[in-house]
């Protein structure tokens, strides 16, 4: 494990450490200036969590309680996975008076168990059960800068952004989806200075492996002749077909994109003005390109006259269209990884990466669901969206608008003619 990820090297003193740490952070809190002993990874979250306005004065605040976090949590594809993080980490927790925890993708806790007196002070904190510790909204913190880094991180004392939660040393590790690689959480170990060790952070990769190897049993794979696409919050798609896995490259993402949404097929000149913006494009560079593709995918799945796919594909951007036409926007956003291609420039790819967006966005502001609008706005893809941050400031309770209020004015001034 890199020295990038854990809290402290071999022999340090975590009381020393301490001091180093609380006056980095009272520097980047005063000039925004990292001092040299704050790690990267830390420096880095640092600057996204000013970036995101988070106050260093600030706490979680608790967007699901009661009935609404039962349901849920137990609706979660990690609340199978509950009777093995108790089983490896129910003991430690309890022993070493440190928390266990499991969170969304989001960064919101689900689960919080462990020590009891650990379990009171936590909870000055809103470090409870439906509270949001991403990093967008609580700074840096090890649930919250795993899921925003996609690796465990280990987080101590003074490396957290916010000072209510200084005292405290965290280290955490994101969980996929055993097939299509998403982020469904994040598991996480809280406690004092003696989780300050490269062991805990190794201990929590573990937990998050056994996790990824148990819901692969427990959710059989793919048939053999099921097609997956996954093209939403990434330039190169991931198209999971008789049991492979491939990273197709940019142009042949917005193929298979274009294509699974046209099942009758297309001819090359249909496909030529919904891939280039140039028009002059020659049709043998888009025939030599569909050529590779076929090689890549293997015999007999991409045909010709005119070009379609011989299976159906499930893409996930097809599954969110499908919720939203239900009127299950909860389940449309759990799937909304972000953007489809957010780096393509054909012009089909583009008009339908707006006309999802925009359709979500608009349904999650008709619902005026404080915790599903908080999830569009404090995700990368809707830091800058002013209507859904004023819908959001009008839905939140009077003690938690202060912080969406700021983001208004903020975009407002910035987009104001």
């Amino acid at each position: 494990m890199s020295d990038t990820w854990v809290a402290l090297e071999g022999g340090t003193d975590p009381a020393e450490r301490r001091g180093v740490l609380r006056r980095a952070h009272e520097s980047f809190a005063t000039a925004g200036r990292v001092e040299r002993p704050v790690r990267s990874v830390v420096a880095a979250s640092w600057r996204r969590s000013a970036r995101a306005r988070v106050s260093p004065e600030g706490t979680a605040r608790v967007e699901l309680t009661d009935d609404g976090l039962a349901s849920y949590r137990d609706a979660h594809p990690l609340s199978r996975m509950m009777p093995l993080f108790r089983e490896l980490m129910g003991a430690y927790a309890m022993d070493g008076e440190h928390l266990m925890a499991v969170c969304d993708a989001h960064g919101r806790l689900l689960w919080v168990e462990g020590h009891r007196a650990t379990r009171l002070r936590a909870g000055r904190m809103n470090f409870v059960p439906g509270a949001r510790w991403s990093e967008a909204v609580t700074g840096t913190n090890a649930p919250g800068t795993a899921i925003a880094v996609d690796r465990p991180v280990q987080v101590f004392a003074a490396e957290h952004f916010q000072r209510p939660v200084h005292p405290w040393t965290c280290a955490a590790a994101p969980v996929h989806d055993p097939y299509t690689g998403r982020v469904l959480g994040a598991v996480d170990i809280t406690g004092g200075d003696r989780l300050a060790h490269p062991h805990s952070l190794a201990f929590v990769g573990a937990v998050a492996r056994a996790a990824e190897s148990q819901l692969a049993l427990l959710a059989p794979p793919p048939a053999a002749d099921s097609v997956r696409l996954s093209a939403l919050g990434r330039d190169e798609a991931l198209l999971i077909t008789a049991g492979r896995k491939v990273r197709l490259s940019r142009r042949h993402s917005e193929i298979l994109t274009l294509l699974a949404r046209r099942p009758e097929g297309a001819t090359g000149d249909e496909l030529l003005v919904e891939l280039y913006e140039d028009e002059s494009v020659n049709p043998v560079t888009l025939r030599a390109e569909l050529s590779r593709l076929r090689g890549l995918l293997g015999p007999g799945l991409l045909r010709s006259r005119p070009y379609r796919l011989a299976v159906r594909v499930d893409a996930d951007f097809d599954t969110v269209a499908r919720r939203l036409a239900s009127g299950s926007v909860a389940a449309a956003l759990s799937v909304y990884e972000g953007p489809l291609l957010p780096g393509s420039q054909a012009p089909s790819v583009v008009r339908l990466r707006r006309r999802l967006a925009d359709q979500l966005r608009a349904a999650l502001i008709a619902r005026e669901d404080p915790g599903l609008l908080a999830d569009w706005a404090y995700s990368p893809w809707g830091e800058d969206d002013l209507p859904v941050w004023r819908a959001l400031a009008s839905v939140l309770p009077v003690q938690q608008r202060p912080a969406a209020l700021a983001r208004v004015r903020e975009l407002d001034a910035w987009q104001r003619p």
